[in-house]
């Protein structure tokens, strides 16, 4: 059985089913084929159930340790791992639901399989054996199949006892011990979870801070931060084996010329992602890939082959959601004829969910230096607020990078409550091209925590008045 749209999304990820949203909106008749459940890793096994955890492991903290010092004695505080892995899926349902419904509001159908291109403008739907069943005919194709946890042959996962974040987010018990492999941000939101629940956390990372691609500043900051919850690093550390021994993990590791061997109930391999690009016909049709990553231009998404667009983890970083989302719209909006310009990649913010909360956008000190930009910089401690002492939370910073001349916004970087809220307003500014003047001179409401942005681009110009 063959249909025909006009265009055909492979992928139902964040990008996969933004693009078919837009898509339907605009008038085209849209299909979109998807081997599993809508919403991608993201809806299913990451952005939204890992958030879902975080949040019970905030609250249970605020109960069991900071409770008293607003005035709350609560006796007795136990954490019921079972309950939050379940309210964890169940959030995950009701968002994949909610997808669901817009693709019957938007009249977007959906095929079930594995998708694989052919040569004829269409994909074939692919059962377990290898037999087509189906073909979907489209004049455009768009591919968003996202991307997977990254695997090596040291770290040699079996899903029981070396895991990835999907098995890490519906443990059936709660590890007394957890090795974590890899300190971005998928590591260092486990970690923050893990140890604040009460379990034994160790992570090792090969570079020589976390959140490598974050302001070293505010990197330095939250490690210290997991610390006092007992996170143990090994920095500048490579991972030479991971075997199972028994019903333990057995990690040796190279640090400063030392073996050292860890061990563990679980190993978590947080090292990355790689782009779900195998076996759905790229190489028949001879689209151009590098590393596995599908290569487009940017302006339209398109690949090297008329009529075949890819957007989303598939063509690399920054393998984040929202760019996903962003690069669909985008792509469809450019099928359709639009004249916009292209996405601003400098402009996008990076999140951490851990607490404290960290998020970012555009360049940090470092990059900004070794770029040789004359800068300026302006800084402003959540200590100093009087919105975070009311709420009990003193920790962190926003730090703001400007060009030195014309005062222009390059980059911003928070650590502290609600960072991943607030960078939204530096999101905007960046892209209207502000300068820490016109940041500076915008009243933000008093008391909030957002008026640590105005007071640090205060005192890039040297004009902060609360510190």
């Amino acid at each position: 059985m063959t249909q025909n749209y006009d265009i055909a999304i492979l992928g139902g990820g964040p990008g996969g089913y933004v693009a078919a949203i837009k898509a339907s909106q605009l008038g085209y008749k849209t299909v979109v084929v998807e081997k599993e459940n809508l919403g991608g890793v993201c809806l299913n096994w990451g952005c939204i159930p890992t958030k879902a955890l975080l949040k019970n492991a905030e609250i249970f903290d605020i109960v069991a340790n900071k409770s008293k010092n607003f005035g709350v004695t609560v006796e007795n505080v136990n954490f019921d791992f079972a309950k939050t892995i379940k309210r964890s899926r169940q959030v995950s349902k009701k968002i994949v639901k909610g997808v669901e419904y817009l693709f019957k509001k938007n009249s977007i159908d959906r095929v079930d399989g594995f998708g694989r291109l052919n040569s004829n403008k269409g994909i074939d739907i692919i059962d377990s054996e290898g037999n087509v069943t189906e073909t979907v005919k489209a004049d455009k194709i768009i591919i968003a199949t996202g991307a997977r946890p990254k695997s090596i042959p040291s770290i040699p996962v079996d899903r029981e006892y070396v895991i990835t974040s999907s098995e890490a987010m519906i443990l059936a018990e709660q590890p007394k011990e957890l090795v974590i492999i890899g300190a971005g941000v998928i590591g260092i939101e486990f970690a923050y979870f893990y140890s604040t629940i009460g379990t034994k956390v160790t992570v090792i990372e090969m570079l020589d801070s976390i959140l490598p691609l974050e302001d070293k500043e505010v990197s330095s900051t939250l490690q210290t931060s997991l610390n006092k919850r007992g996170v143990v690093f090994h920095l500048s550390t490579k991972v030479e084996t991971v075997k199972v021994d028994g019903e333990r993990v057995l990690v040796q590791i190279e640090k400063d010329g030392e073996k050292i061997e860890l061990s563990a109930d679980k190993a978590l391999n947080a090292i990355g992602v790689s782009p779900n690009s195998e076996n759905i016909g790229l190489e028949e049709l001879g689209i151009e890939t590098e590393r596995g990553n599908i290569n487009v231009d940017k302006s339209n998404y398109q690949t090297n082959v008329e009529g075949i667009y890819a957007i989303g983890d598939v063509i690399g970083q920054p393998c984040l959601a929202h760019v996903a989302s962003a690069e669909g719209i985008h792509c469809v909006e450019k099928i359709n004829g639009a004249d916009i310009p292209n996405i601003d990649y400098s402009n996008v913010p990076g999140c951490t969910y851990s607490q404290p909360q960290v998020a970012s956008l555009g360049l940090t000190e470092e990059k900004a230096i070794a770029q040789g930009l004359d800068i300026k910089i302006g800084k402003f401690p959540l200590s100093a607020s009087g919105k975070a002492s009311a709420i009990g939370e003193r920790e962190g910073f926003v730090k703001l990078i400007f060009d030195k001349q014309y005062g222009e916004l390059l980059g911003a970087h928070i650590i502290g409550p609600e960072a991943t809220e607030m960078i939204a307003e530096l999101g905007i500014a960046k892209s209207h091209e502000a300068t820490s003047e016109s940041i500076a001179k915008t009243i933000h409401a008093h008391p909030t925590l957002s008026e640590i942005i105005m007071e640090a681009a205060e005192d890039a110009d040297g004009k902060a008045i609360h510190i």
